[in-house]
């Protein structure tokens, strides 16, 4: 339209009169019917903002009305097969967090279970380091027993936990020889 018109609302709701029907329809036969009418506003709030662009002669005006709702419905189709691209890549990748915390969730069931299945001493030395947070001699003064029989008492609570955990009981390349030897039962 002329920027120069002297009623340009006027222009526009001229405009919007005449080609409102023809442009919903030519929007109904390329879309879904239930979006039509959102295109066709989409394309008039496109008309109201560029309106110096619209051509002043009806017929031309109306092509371009066509033009961009052909490009709004275009942009519409390629917006909506992203999101759905993206919700598919969603699915597909593995919830890791979730993953994460159903370990925990199992590991934690596997520890109580094998947890029952230790003696109240063996509880009680295990508690005393893990859940106290005693060193071995506090420990150890605590159950008024000497520090090599709490650190013998604590390697065995700790393997017959493992060994309840269905692990291996391993033997770090630290230990001592006296705590080898109360693991093997032999002498170095």
């Amino acid at each position: 339209m002329n920027p120069s018109t002297p009623d340009p609302a006027g222009a526009f709701r001229d405009l919007f009169r005449d080609t409102y029907d023809d442009l919903l329809l030519f929007v109904e036969r390329r879309t879904h019917p239930a979006v039509a009418e959102d295109v066709v506003a989409d394309v008039f709030l496109v008309a109201w903002r560029r309106f110096a662009d619209v051509p002043v002669p009806r017929d031309e005006a109306r092509a371009w009305l066509f033009t961009v709702a052909y490009h709004t419905m275009r942009n519409t189709r390629r917006s909506d097969h992203r999101q759905q691209s993206l919700a598919l890549r969603i699915l597909r990748e593995p919830d890791t967090v979730a993953r994460a915390e159903s370990d925990q969730v199992a590991a934690r069931l596997d520890l109580v279970q094998a947890w029952k299945h230790l003696s109240p001493d063996d509880q009680q030395v295990l508690t005393l380091t893990v859940f106290e947070d005693l060193t071995g001699p506090q420990a150890a003064k605590v159950l008024g027993v000497t520090r090599a029989t709490f650190s013998v008492r604590l390697m065995r609570a700790r393997r017959r936990l493992r060994r309840h955990l269905g692990r291996p009981a391993q033997i770090p390349s630290t230990t001592s020889a006296a705590a080898r030897i109360a693991e093997t039962g032999v002498s170095a």
